[in-house]
């Protein structure tokens, strides 16, 4: 079985939306606003692009990775690795034509099928709403999450509020940086 990772930048409190900027949120770019910048503790998104196999995004996301990524160089590794869509409204003729394979999938099922083909890791960026999603139907193995000292209070969170069982997760890796970053790596445990 494939492992499915989910990666996120995150303020102590939770909140995941608009780290890089994205226009409609008041707090956009936090992660690098009034942040001192230190290389060691993003090192971890570059052994991500080494280690994961294929991406799976939620539409929204899709649409804002795909106008941008195919031409950095800083997410070179994943043009070419497969890319998987989850939604019910994208259509074929939407996706782009320049980011390598790219497949739609339509449901939580179509996930759970993914994670059971041969292959690596599949690693999950940004996507909220896929997160909560998949969180509830228990398809996520491990969490990359950055933390970053900052309380933000409003904002769209990664982990959602579904009424579940209680899910114990195994830190399995960690490290503090100089600008008060936190690199954490859970295990879900089964």
């Amino acid at each position: 079985m494939r492992t499915l990772i989910s990666t996120a930048f995150i303020s102590a409190d939770g909140v995941a939306e608009a780290p890089g900027g994205e226009a409609g949120y008041r707090n956009a770019g936090w992660t690098f606003k009034n942040m001192e910048f230190v290389p060691e503790a993003y090192e971890l998104k570059g052994a991500e692009q080494k280690e994961a196999t294929a991406i799976l995004m939620g539409r929204k996301s899709y649409e804002a990775f795909s106008p941008v990524w195919p031409d950095m160089a800083e997410f070179s590794d994943y043009k070419s690795m497969p890319k998987y869509v989850v939604s019910t409204t994208l259509t074929e003729e939407q996706l782009v034509s320049n980011w390598g394979e790219t497949m739609i999938l339509r449901s939580l099922d179509d996930v759970a099928a993914l994670k059971q083909t041969d292959g690596g890791p599949i690693i999950v960026h940004g996507s909220i709403d896929l997160n909560h999603a998949l969180e509830e139907a228990d398809l996520i193995d491990r969490y990359h999450l950055l933390v970053f000292p900052l309380l933000l209070g409003a904002g769209r969170r990664l982990f959602g509020t579904a009424d579940m069982d209680a899910r114990k997760l195994k830190l399995v890796e960690s490290q503090a940086y100089s600008n008060g970053i936190q690199k954490n790596v859970f295990d879900v445990v089964r």
